[in-house]
């Protein structure tokens, strides 16, 4: 392990030490919010500094198997264990540098989903159904709420576009990488005669916008209008002019949300959908920049880019970006993304880990 980076672990470790007698003391528990502000700072160091222990201690027994060496009796033992500790070392000077990698600001965040369909009509459509099902079924494993703000419905089921908020804590962490065209080829319900068609839809994945105010949006720049809903919902809803569509001028940008009676939270909604579609556009446009320099292999978050095929005659889902294909297409489809997400964020983390310094 580089010398600079030992100080800087030795730093943070040091930085612990401090806070744990700051968090001890009487007189911060009368501040809860510096309480905890630096809980949460204390949390953070912690996986670190503990591997970095762990490294120490290994180096440590390293240095004891190697002394042991010299004695006859001692040799083959000495041996085994300087095998296994320098690949214990090695394995702790790994997870080292990707806890200490940069952290993406937006990871923690809820999020919003939208699934449209694409190329392949009424089977696009149902299979647009069929994604938003995998996620909701991700979510429901993950503990997390599922909320739709705007459904357009395709006559032979399935959506056109659907578009719902997720809500939980590190939503955005593990979809991140779900934004793209998903292509899909199976034998539609409406084939008369046993033929595999290509479909598509595309996901965009946008974390939620902390505060209206982070985007400065002009209310003069805003045209409000409202309608009754459409769709599933309820017989009330389709009573009063509940649903909103707001439009940003500027940019163009609509949205909708007819989910709920009340036309007070369908523009909350609303609004909330726009703050974070506008900076969703902002982010995109900073990650072309950066794509000019340096392609990044799972992280660009092109709509227009083809991520992944889902083959139903042959049971297999594969992940262009990475080249990963699993024979577990049944699974993936009821919400089982683990194996996935796990390998999409460990193929980001490597290519952050070249570029550690």
């Amino acid at each position: 392990m580089k010398q600079s980076l030992r100080d800087k672990l030795q730093t943070l470790s040091d930085k612990q030490n401090e806070l744990t007698q700051i968090l001890s003391s009487a007189d911060i528990t009368n501040n809860m919010e510096q309480y905890t502000k630096y809980n949460r700072e204390y949390s953070e160091l912690t996986p670190i500094v503990e591997a970095y222990k762990s490294f120490l201690q290994a180096e440590n027994n390293l240095t004891t198997a190697e002394e042991l060496l010299s004695d006859p009796e001692m040799k083959d033992f000495a041996s085994d264990e300087i095998s296994s500790t320098k690949d214990i070392i090695a394995q702790l000077e790994l997870q080292i540098q990707k806890l200490l990698l940069p952290k993406d600001p937006n990871d923690d965040k809820n999020i919003y989903l939208e699934i449209r369909a694409g190329t392949g009509g009424d089977e696009s459509a149902l299979f647009s159904g069929n994604l938003f099902r995998m996620y909701s079924r991700f979510a429901e494993r993950n503990m997390w709420q599922v909320e739709i703000i705007s459904v357009s419905d395709s006559d032979l089921g399935g959506y056109k576009e659907v578009i719902a908020k997720i809500i939980g804590f590190g939503a955005y962490s593990k979809l991140k990488f779900e934004s793209g065209a998903h292509r899909v080829q199976r034998i539609p319900v409406t084939e008369s005669q046993g033929r595999i068609h290509t479909s598509a839809c595309t996901v965009a994945i946008m974390p939620e916008a902390d505060e209206l105010a982070e985007i400065n949006i002009n209310p003069s720049e805003l045209r409000i209008d409202t309608f009754r809903a459409s769709g599933a919902g309820g017989q009330h809803v389709n009573k009063t002019d509940s649903a909103i569509r707001v439009t940003h001028l500027p940019t163009g940008i609509v949205v909708e949300c007819q989910d709920d009676r009340s036309q007070h939270k369908n523009k909350a909604r609303a609004l909330s959908l726009l703050a974070t579609k506008i900076k969703d556009e902002q982010i995109r446009k900073q990650q072309a920049e950066i794509a000019r320099e340096r392609k990044s292999l799972v992280g660009s978050g092109d709509r227009s880019e083809r991520i992944r095929t889902y083959n139903f005659p042959q049971g297999r889902m594969t992940d262009h970006r990475i080249n990963l294909t699993l024979y577990k297409l049944e699974s993936i489809m009821d919400g089982d993304l683990f194996e996935l997400t796990d390998a999409l964020i460990s193929e980001y983390q490597a290519e952050q880990l070249a570029n550690f310094e």
